[in-house]
C-alpha cells in the first residue's frame, strides 16, 4: 500500500472480523435501545426524553445558580416505577413534582419522593419514585427545583480573573460527564433531545447559550434560548459576563470582552465563512444555522469546546494564529462529526474526535493546501509517538475502543490516541476506497443517515462496507494485520499512517536543522543559514519539540541555542515560547530562567502553567517553582491553583508516567505533552 507507512506491530496478528450481526453492546443508532453507558447512573433506556426547559437565576455574589427544570418524558417500558437521573454532590435538590394526565384527561400534579445516592467521585444518582398514573408511551412532566454550588461544570470567575478586570464571569463546561452538576439529566451521549432555557442575571451582564435561537425579553428581564435540534446533555453550555458582539460573516459572530474584541475580529473576519463553505462542499449543509464564537478568559480549562452554534475558545490562543486557525476549523468540523452524529458511549470517543480530526484536515487541505496540512499532521503524530514511548506499547488507553471500569471518569481516557489514532484509522478507510472525493461522498451519506443520533463503531463500519460493496467483497475488514477489529481493540500505535510526503518542503528544513544541532561538531555556518524568522509556527514548534525529546542537551549546545534563538523566540507567540522555556527548565539552563518567571507571571491558563510547573518540579527547580507560585497564585483560578499545589506537593521520579485526566473537552492533555503539543481541544 504505497500511500501508507506501517509501523512495527507489537501485538498479536490474530484475525478479528466484523460480525454479521450486531452484538448486545453494539446497538444501531436508530430504532433500538442505546448501548449501556457505565458512566451514567441513570435508567435512560427506560424512557424517551422529548425536551427539557431550564429556568435559571445567576447569583454572582454568592456564586450560586438557582434552577427550575421541567423534563418532558415518556416511559418506554411497562411497570416502570422509578426515574433515575445523573446528578452531583454539589447540586442541592429542593423539591420534585410530577404533572401527568389521568385516564379521564385531567392534569394531575403530584409531589414526589426521591433520594440521592453515591455513584462515583464525579457524580451521584437521583432516584425519583413515579406515580402509578404514568402509562407507557404517554408524556409526563418532572419538575425539579434545585440550586448548584461549587460543581465541576460551573466556573465562577471574579472580575480579577477576566481579561478586562471589569465584571465577574461564569461559564459551563459539560464534556464529558460534568453537566450532571449543572442540571439533573441523562448524562450520556446516547440520549439526545431539544432544550430551552430562561436565564436571569444582574443588569449589564450578557448571557449566551449553545442554542439555535436566542432573545432578550425586556418585559421579563430575562434571556431566552431554544435549541431546536436534539443534542446530548454535555453540549448544553452557558456563558455570562461582560461580552460584546461583532459580526465576522453572514452567519458568524464573535463575542468577547471589549478589550479582546478588535484582536479577535482582526484574526478571524471573513475566514470562518470561508471555512464553513469549504466544509459544506465536503460534508453537506451546515445544519446548526449560526456558527458563533465566544472567547473566554484564560481560566477556561481547555482550548476549545464544540458547543453547537457557539464554540467556546480560550482567549490565550489569539496569540498563536496558526493554532487558532486549526482549533476553530476543528470545532467547525464537529458540527458534522460529534454534534450531528455522536459517539453513543464515552468508550468510543474516537468516533467524534477521529472523524472531526480527519474532517479538519480535509478542510485545511482545500483551504491552505496539502503541505500545510501535512506539516500540522506530522507535528501531531510526532506528539502521539512521544506519548506512546512514555506509556508503552501495551497500555490499554492506546485502544480506540477503550474499556473502562465503573467509577473511572471518562475524561481520563481522553488522549492523543482518541484524535490521532482515530484519524489514522479514518485515513486508512479513505485510502481503501482509493479516492478522497469518493470518501467525501461516503461521509456526506453517513451524516445524512445518522444525523442527530448517536452511533457505535459498528454503525460506521457497516455503513462503510455497504457504501463500498466492492470492498466488502474483497474482505478488507479482515486484511491481515489491518483488520478493522484490530484497529479498534489493539493496543499500541496506529496500524498504518498516511503518506505525509507532500509536507516535505516544510518538514525537511526542520529535520535538517535538528540534525545540525544534534551532530558533533556543530556546523555553525550551516546552522546560520537556516532562518527561523521565516518559518511557520508549526515548523518552529516541531523543531523545539524535537529538541525537547533529545534533552538533556550539553551546556555548550544550550548556550549556543540561547545565543542563536532566545531573542527571536521571545518575540514569538506563547506556543513557541513555552517550548523554549521547557527546554530551558529541562536542561537547567539558569541564564534564561528569569524568562520562565516572567512567562508564569503573565500567563495564567492551564495549558501553559501546568507543563512548566511539572517540568520545574520534575527536575532540580522545585524551590523556584514554589517561589513563583506563591507570587502568582492570586491570579490563578481556584481549580488551577489546586492542580499546581498538587504538583508542588509531589516529588516526581520521572517526567511523566500516565496521562492526566483533563477537565474535559476537546483536544485532551497527555500531561505536559498534550497541554503544549495538542492544545487540549473538545
Amino acid at each position: 500500500m504505497s500511500d501508507f507507512q506501517r509501523p512495527t506491530l507489537c501485538c498479536c496478528r490474530k484475525v478479528l472480523s466484523i460480525p454479521n450481526n450486531k452484538s448486545e453492546n453494539s446497538m444501531p443508532a436508530m430504532g433500538q435501545s442505546p448501548p449501556v453507558d457505565i458512566a451514567s447512573a441513570s435508567n435512560f433506556h427506560s424512557f424517551t426524553l422529548r425536551h427539557f426547559h431550564l429556568s435559571l437565576q445567576l447569583n454572582f455574589r454568592d456564586k450560586e445558580m438557582t434552577g427550575r427544570q421541567v423534563l418532558e418524558l415518556c416511559s418506554t417500558k411497562p411497570d416502570t416505577q422509578t426515574l433515575v437521573l445523573d446528578t452531583h454532590q454539589s447540586l442541592l435538590i429542593h423539591s420534585i413534582d410530577c404533572k401527568v394526565h389521568s385516564a379521564s384527561g385531567d392534569q394531575v400534579c403530584t409531589s414526589l419522593t426521591y433520594r440521592v445516592d453515591p455513584f462515583t467521585d464525579y457524580g451521584s444518582s437521583l432516584t425519583i419514585s413515579l406515580p402509578a398514573a404514568i402509562r407507557p408511551q404517554h408524556t409526563f412532566q418532572i419538575i425539579i427545583r434545585y440550586k448548584t454550588t461549587d460543581g465541576p461544570a460551573i466556573w465562577w470567575l471574579d472580575s480579577e480573573l477576566t481579561c478586562g478586570n471589569s465584571k465577574p464571569f461564569v461559564f459551563t463546561q459539560g464534556h464529558s460527564v460534568c453537566n450532571r452538576s449543572f442540571f439533573p439529566c441523562f448524562d450520556t451521549p446516547a440520549v439526545k433531545c431539544t432544550y430551552s432555557a430562561t436565564v436571569r442575571v444582574p443588569e449589564g451582564v450578557q448571557v449566551l447559550m449553545s442554542a439555535t435561537r436566542s432573545a432578550y425579553s425586556a418585559h421579563e428581564k430575562a434571556f431566552q434560548f431554544h435549541m431546536e435540534y436534539p443534542v446530548p446533555a454535555y453540549l448544553v453550555a452557558l456563558v455570562a459576563g461582560d461580552l460584546t458582539p461583532a459580526d465576522i460573516g453572514p452567519r458568524s459572530r464573535i463575542w468577547a470582552e471589549p478589550c479582546l474584541l478588535n484582536a479577535a475580529v482582526s484574526k478571524l473576519s471573513g475566514l470562518v465563512e470561508r471555512w464553513l463553505t469549504v466544509a459544506e462542499s465536503l460534508f453537506g449543509p451546515y445544519m446548526w444555522g449560526r456558527y458563533d464564537i465566544v472567547f473566554l478568559p484564560p481560566s477556561f480549562p481547555i482550548v476549545a469546546m464544540e458547543n453547537p452554534c457557539l464554540t467556546f475558545i480560550i482567549s490565550s490562543i489569539l496569540e498563536s494564529s496558526e493554532f487558532l486557525v486549526i482549533d476553530v476549523i476543528h470545532e467547525i468540523a464537529h458540527g458534522w462529526f460529534g454534534n450531528a452524529v455522536t459517539n453513543a458511549t464515552w468508550e468510543e470517543m474516537w468516533l467524534s474526535e477521529g472523524l472531526a480530526t480527519y474532517a479538519q484536515r480535509r478542510i485545511t487541505t482545500e483551504a491552505y493546501g496539502s503541505a500545510f496540512t501535512c506539516l500540522e499532521t506530522v507535528f501531531r503524530l510526532d506528539a502521539l509517538h512521544r506519548q506512546m514511548r512514555l506509556l508503552g506499547d501495551n497500555n490499554p488507553v492506546s485502544k480506540l475502543q477503550v474499556k473502562f471500569e465503573p467509577g473511572v471518569n471518562p475524561s481520563s481516557l481522553m488522549n492523543l490516541f482518541t484524535y490521532e489514532k482515530g484519524y489514522c484509522f479514518v485515513s486508512y478507510l479513505s485510502q481503501l476506497c482509493g479516492d478522497t472525493k469518493r470518501f467525501d461522498s461516503f461521509l456526506r451519506a453517513y451524516i445524512e443517515k445518522f444525523k442527530f443520533t448517536s452511533v457505535v463503531a459498528h454503525d460506521l463500519l457497516e455503513f462503510f462496507l455497504g457504501f463500498f460493496p466492492e470492498l466488502k467483497e474483497r474482505c478488507v475488514a479482515n486484511r491481515e494485520g489491518l483488520e478493522f477489529e484490530r484497529w479498534l481493540n489493539a493496543c499500541g500505535p496506529p496500524l498504518a499512517e498516511p503518506d505525509l510526503s507532500q509536507g516535505g518542503s516544510l518538514t525537511e528544513p526542520v529535520e535538517s536543522l535538528f540534525r545540525l544541532w544534534t551532530s558533533e561538531p556543530l556546523d555553525s555556518a550551516a546552522i546560520a543559514r537556516q532562518d527561523l524568522s521565516t518559518w511557520r509556527t508549526f515548523q518552529t514548534v516541531l523543531f523545539l519539540d524535537k529538541l525537547l525529546d533529545r534533552s538533556p542537551l550539553s551546556h555548550e549546545v544550550m548556550t549556543r541555542l540561547s545565543r542563536s534563538y532566545s531573542t527571536l523566540l521571545d518575540s514569538m507567540n506563547a506556543e513557541v515560547r513555552i517550548r523554549w522555556l521547557q527546554i530551558v527548565v529541562r536542561n537547567s539552563y539558569y541564564p534564561d530562567l528569569y524568562k520562565v518567571r516572567r512567562f508564569l507571571e503573565s500567563h495564567t491558563s492551564r495549558m501553559y502553567t501546568v507543563p512548566l510547573y511539572e517540568d520545574l518540579c520534575g527536575g532540580t527547580m522545585k524551590s523556584f517553582a514554589v517561589e513563583v507560585f506563591y507570587q502568582t497564585q492570586a491570579r490563578l483560578h481556584i481549580n488551577l491553583r489546586r492542580t499546581v499545589q498538587q504538583i508542588l506537593a509531589q516529588t516526581f521520579s520521572t517526567f511523566v508516567t500516565v496521562p492526566m485526566a483533563p477537565p474535559s473537552g476537546d483536544r485532551p492533555p497527555d500531561t505536559a505533552i498534550a497541554l503544549r503539543d495538542v492544545n487540549v481541544l473538545a
